[in-house]
């Protein structure tokens, strides 16, 4: 069974980004596979909490980063 993971940063997705991931990742299989890899791929995002990640041995958070999120309704 095709498979695959994506770990982001948690809420700098909306929906309909998450969405767009599953669908292009499984029609990516299908190209590679053929069509019997349709029914049978899985794919999953994971949110990782803010500050739950990091590269280099450092933490990041989207703070650090100066990243909003499309998912901000703050204002800031």
């Amino acid at each position: 069974m095709p498979f695959a993971n994506f770990k982001v940063p948690e809420k700098t997705l909306t929906p309909k980004q998450k969405e767009e991931i599953v669908t292009r990742t499984t029609e990516l299989y299908v190209e590679i596979y053929g069509e019997r890899a349709r029914n049978n791929t899985m794919v999953l995002v994971e949110e990782v909490a803010d500050g739950g990640w990091g590269i280099s041995g450092n933490v990041l958070t989207l703070a650090m980063l100066g990243e909003a999120t499309p998912t901000d309704t703050s204002g800031a």
